[in-house]
């Protein structure tokens, strides 16, 4: 290897928190070496051109940003930026044989609420509701980046018993039929528990409550930002900001093995056909736990499983609703909630607790090119077209394991017939080709992921969140493992999934024994 024997810290991984922790700890006068094994880093933050001969950049994994602490863009000088959406979700819907739907964001949402469900009912328990999330992500988010507070702490942190028993002790599900009355608005409430989790919403494991935590907490507020310039915006910006405080990266080259004293660590990397061994007094790994445990040679955690179906689409144009009201360009500027009332989700959960891919898949929709024209080329953006991504619930990956192609193309029809069933068009119709004539569509199940980026089970938080606090386990900051000199930095970590860097900053943090 073109590089030097031995390093204070030699991260493994070079998705996002990687690059997190190689900043943080050049930055410290540390000597870093991030290993990263495919040929560019950024892991599921990167943006691509997907389309033969299309000049249009995807977020082709992750896509939004909402707990990515400012504290971190500040303090690495990252020149980063998101956007602010101008609506937070249109969910459509067929109300006395009439369209109609749920516009949420900006002066019409009270509007809304009445001429969907007769009364401003719903619309003031959405008040007081987001008002109590909000409460609480004021107090919690800043704790992310503070070592993990015990559960007590916390709970006094937050000063609000109901909301503690709300969002830490009893099923989400509770909260949502206590709260509201229309089965559409409990659905579109339920849908941040359910993102990349597989659980019904009164899971006696409140796993949907630590899902449901941390799509409201982000930033302090729960908003959901569209990157500038797409995901690989921010990827790039850390690598920059790595590389110019002295870190070294190495793009493909896959460590094989991790052996450490406690004291001492090796690296066995495989790169250029050979074998080779760097010496490190830590080592953070950022990847699942599943793979910290190979690498350690050690007994593998719990096998984890991914639930949802990521599409990627560009079309020519927006396709027209059947509900006149709402101008496209507003109901595709947030999240297009479709097939995701409260009834729908919970009979899309037995269907795939059955075995067998949801009859209606839920999926939610954005078009970042409303907020961001600059991931489209020049041309494609004067002449109208627009990205569309779609994100899938419901379909964990046991539904792919027989065969995974077919349940795939059989997934993707379903999902968007039941978005035609909204549209004036088939969305068929809006996509655009690529350089080869095909339909500039690209469809990714859990099983593909695991093969794209070694998401065990394609599960995009490495494993099952947790809550944000210590236990007898966790140790100081959530990223320590049975060795005192290998850290956890990846998803997997204490307060990990999303696009955050905050397993990142708490491993260096760690390792700097802050």
């Amino acid at each position: 290897m073109t590089v030097r024997d031995s390093y204070d810290a030699v991260i493994v991984g070079g998705g996002h928190n990687g690059l997190v922790a190689a900043a943080y700890l050049a930055r410290a006068g540390q000597r870093v070496l991030l290993l990263e094994r495919l040929p560019a880093t950024g892991g599921a933050a990167v943006s691509t051109r997907p389309f033969a001969g299309v000049d249009a950049r995807l977020s082709r994994y992750s896509y939004l940003v909402s707990l990515l602490p400012r504290k971190i863009v500040r303090e690495l000088g990252l020149d980063f930026a998101v956007r602010k959406r101008t609506v937070s979700s249109y969910t459509p819907a067929v109300r006395d044989g009439r369209p109609t739907g749920l516009l949420v964001g900006g002066d019409r949402t009270r509007d809304s609420f009445a001429a969907l469900t007769g009364s401003d009912r719903e619309y003031e328990a959405w008040q007081r509701f987001y008002a109590m999330t909000g409460r609480v992500a004021g107090r919690v988010f800043p704790t992310l980046t503070e070592p993990l507070p015990t559960r007590d702490a916390l709970r006094e942190r937050i000063g609000d018993e109901d909301a503690w028993r709300m969002l830490f002790e009893e099923p989400i599900g509770v909260a949502v039929e206590e709260h509201f009355a229309d089965d559409l608005v409990r659905g579109v409430v339920l849908t941040d528990a359910l993102i990349g989790t597989f659980a019904d919403a009164h899971d006696a494991s409140l796993l949907q409550n630590r899902c449901f935590l941390y799509h409201v907490i982000g930033g302090g507020t729960g908003d959901w930002d569209v990157p500038v310039g797409g995901m690989g915006a921010l990827t790039d910006a850390l690598a920059g900001a790595a590389l110019a405080a002295g870190a070294r990266i190495r793009t493909g080259h896959e460590a094989l093995r991790i052996d450490t004293d406690g004291t001492r660590a090796e690296v066995t990397v495989r790169a250029d056909g050979g074998e080779h061994t760097v010496g490190a007094r830590r080592v953070l790994v950022n990847a699942a736990p599943q793979t910290l445990a190979a690498l350690l040679g050690e007994e593998p955690p719990e096998p984890a499983e991914g639930a949802q179906f990521k599409v990627n689409m560009l079309l020519t144009r927006l396709p027209r609703l059947r509900d006149r009201s709402v101008d496209p360009r507003r109901a595709f500027a947030g999240t297009f909630h479709i097939a995701e009332g409260y009834g729908q989700l919970a009979a899309a959960h037995r269907d795939a607790s059955a075995g067998r891919l949801p009859a209606a898949p839920p999926s939610e929709i954005y078009c970042h090119s409303l907020t961001d024209p600059s991931i489209l080329g020049p041309g494609l953006a004067a002449t109208g077209h627009q990205t569309l991504t779609l994100f899938g619930l419901h379909t964990p990956a046991r539904l792919f394991a027989d065969d995974n192609d077919t349940a795939r193309a059989t997934l993707l029809r379903a999902t968007l017939a039941e978005l035609d069933a909204h549209l004036e068009e088939p969305l068929a119709d809006c996509l655009a080709r690529d350089a080869n004539g095909e339909p500039c569509i690209e469809a990714k199940t859990p099983l593909d992921l695991e093969r794209d980026l070694r998401l065990p089970g394609g599960h995009i938080f490495h494993r099952d969140l947790a809550f944000p606090c210590a236990t007898e386990t966790t140790g100081r900051w959530g990223v320590e493992t049975a060795h005192p000199n290998v850290l956890l930095c990846g998803a997997g970590a204490v307060r990990g999934g999303g696009v955050s860097g905050v397993p990142g900053h708490n491993a260096a943090m760690a390792a700097l024994g802050r």
